[in-house]
């Protein structure tokens, strides 16, 4: 999409139409190039909200993400509108050798991306050079990567061949604690050995609770960042919500429950500037949502395989939730989506200004 290749001045200019109409909320994933305060400039400039994503806990870097919220709210003392877009969900991934996500951003795994083959592919996991680079990367503070060597957080999570069943469920760590071996030599040679077929479970950011439960309650944090489950095959926070309502509120308490239904439901649509909706009120749109607090949450992410040629994906299911009505109408109930003759959702083409 242009945004992405944009430069500041053709950012500004593509931003600068909703100032023109007043109209429109205006996000971005921030990045090196676009800080906190220049985002802010946007915001003064249009006069527009903006939000922006993805503010998670990096244990590497912990203060950064309070860095930038504190940003945040210095905008706000000066009447400048930004929004800090926060998860309730660790950013996890489920991967294999055969497409390693949480290593594609090292520069030290970039040869292994652009192998020629898989033959290259695999001779190259086994270089010891190439290891060595790896691990000296990961030695090396960055202030922006996924995995930072922390094997704590690196489970094997299924296994291809039946001698490597115990290693299920137990973390790189753990594993190598019991083996003396060095954690990448062990995760790539088992994943040679095994075919690139293991599957590994990374912890990658947003993992340190008390960091994340800061997040959540900061006056300018809005709970969101789910992908509705459209990483497929790496992660799943389509429930996030339940996640919210269950864990965060249930569990650990962090906020009450009308405070987290309202940070679900009523503040996005204020920020969105979305008219009778997020409050149940005479004249408002019966968006409703059944559950039970006690045992509402969202199960652990399972695999289907119901993509074309049979492929797999995650996915989460509800716990403790008993229907949903869109606009008036029940589209689904406890035991899942209903079938009904015409679907109710509606375009939504009015806004508050």
């Amino acid at each position: 999409m242009p945004s992405r290749l944009a430069d500041k001045e053709e950012l500004r200019r593509l931003v600068g139409v909703l100032g023109e109409q007043q109209k429109g909320v205006f996000m971005l994933t921030k990045g090196a190039p676009t800080p906190v305060p220049f985002l802010a400039s946007l915001a003064a400039d249009t006069q527009r909200p903006v939000m922006i994503a993805a503010l998670l806990h990096n244990s590497t870097d912990p203060e950064g993400v309070f860095s930038d919220l504190s940003q945040i709210s210095d905008a706000r003392d000066r009447n400048i509108t930004l929004w800090g877009q926060v998860s309730c969900c660790p950013l996890s991934t489920e991967f294999t050798l055969k497409a390693p996500y949480p290593f594609e951003g090292l520069s030290a795994w970039q040869p292994a991306m652009q192998a020629d083959s898989e033959n290259s592919y695999r001779k190259l996991l086994s270089d010891p050079s190439f290891r060595s680079n790896i691990r000296s990367e990961l030695k090396q503070p960055a202030a922006v990567r996924l995995f930072n060597g922390e094997w704590e957080k690196l489970k094997v999570l299924e296994v291809i061949r039946d001698e490597n069943r115990r290693f299920e469920g137990k973390s790189v760590l753990e594993i190598t604690n019991e083996t003396g071996e060095d954690p990448l030599d062990f995760l790539l040679n088992l994943s040679l050995e095994e075919d690139l077929g293991t599957t590994f479970l990374s912890v990658l950011l947003n993992s340190d609770e008390d960091a994340v439960g800061r997040l959540l309650t900061h006056p300018f944090s809005s709970i969101a960042l789910s992908d509705a489950g459209a990483h497929l095959t790496f992660f799943c926070d389509a429930g996030f919500g339940l996640h919210l309502l269950g864990y965060w509120i249930r569990e650990r308490q962090i906020m009450s429950l009308e405070e987290g239904i309202h940070r679900l439901t009523g503040q996005p649509a204020q920020i969105y500037g979305i008219p009778d909706r997020g409050y149940i009120r005479p004249g408002a749109y019966a968006d409703l949502f059944l559950f039970d607090p006690k045992t509402v949450g969202r199960s652990q992410a399972r695999r289907i395989y119901d993509l074309p040629g049979g492929e797999r994906r995650l996915t989460t299911d509800p716990q403790g939730v008993y229907g949903v009505w869109i606009n008036g109408t029940q589209v689904s109930s406890e035991t899942g989506a209903m079938e009904i003759d015409r679907y109710p959702g509606q375009v939504l083409r009015k806004f508050d200004s």
